[in-house]
């Protein structure tokens, strides 16, 4: 089933397609903390943030068609912190529950001793239970909880925070 999909470096051209899709999780509450969509233009400097040898940012396709992405982003901003990265995962709606998070996460822990990564990090909502089993199949343990930190349409959210050793 795999083979079908292609990992490949998002190019400035599917930034639309990243945005069309990122913006499809928010109405659900679930996956991010934005409570508006957001625009491409909005996205532009996050996306030039990334580049194939140090914080990539890759979009899956299916049949020449952008069905889900993962970006890296650098942990807390300073240079101590280089061998860790945040990782986000995101997928269109018709593509869910499908593997592709797996396939991103897997290539993602392969991919990190080229990238100099030691420790990869993921936020995600506590009553978000697919990606916490997500994470936590891939032995991502949680290091951190912060109750009632989101406010998501007058309901407080809590946040995990999982991480990974890749040493």
């Amino acid at each position: 089933m795999h083979n079908e999909y292609q990992i490949v470096d998002a190019k400035l051209e599917d930034l639309n397609t990243i945005i069309d899709i990122y913006n499809s999780t928010i109405a659900g509450r679930q996956v991010t903390a934005d409570l508006e969509p957001v625009t491409v233009e909005s996205r532009l400097p996050w996306f030039e943030e990334h580049s194939p040898d140090f914080r990539p940012l890759w979009v899956v396709k299916h049949e020449d068609q952008i069905v889900a992405w993962l970006s890296y982003q650098s942990f807390y901003g300073r240079p101590a912190y280089n061998a860790t990265a945040e990782i986000s995962v995101y997928i269109a709606g018709s593509y869910r529950s499908k593997g592709l998070g797996g396939l991103l996460i897997a290539k993602a822990i392969e991919e990190a001793p080229r990238l100099h990564l030691h420790t990869l990090v993921g936020f995600v909502f506590a009553h978000n239970e697919a990606s916490l089993a997500l994470l936590r199949k891939f032995q991502f343990e949680q290091w951190g909880y912060m109750p009632r930190i989101a406010n998501l349409d007058g309901i407080e959210r809590d946040l995990v925070i999982l991480g990974k050793r890749l040493d």
